[in-house]
């Protein structure tokens, strides 16, 4: 019983660990997903390999690769693609950290 107890714990504390919130500004439309998202300022879920962005009622799921970088990054920058005249966003390198969101479809 005190094994099963501990094995949730753990899988809880290692859930939450994965789980994280960004806020952050796209300042021109982006692709996302196959999604375009306007220009705005968005809340960025991020768990396990899921990146879910929020502005009002809107929300985009997209697939990530999170990774640590050995320093952190001063600001928060994107790495576009550019993709049939469109934005696509490749990395999301959060400032204050050093979190690197990579995104695939």
């Amino acid at each position: 019983m005190i094994k099963k107890v501990l094995i949730s714990f753990a899988t809880i504390a290692l859930s939450a660990a994965s789980a994280a919130t960004y806020q952050v500004k796209l300042l021109e439309p982006t692709v996302v997903n196959g999604a375009e998202l306007k220009a705005g300022a968005y809340k960025v879920d991020v768990e396990g390999n899921k990146a879910v962005f929020h502005i009002g009622k809107k929300v985009t799921e997209a697939p990530v690769k999170v990774e640590t970088a050995s320093d952190k990054f001063r600001d928060t920058s994107f790495r576009y693609d550019r993709e049939n005249g469109k934005l696509k966003l490749i990395e999301m390198r959060i400032g204050g950290s050093a979190t690197k969101l990579i995104f695939s479809e």
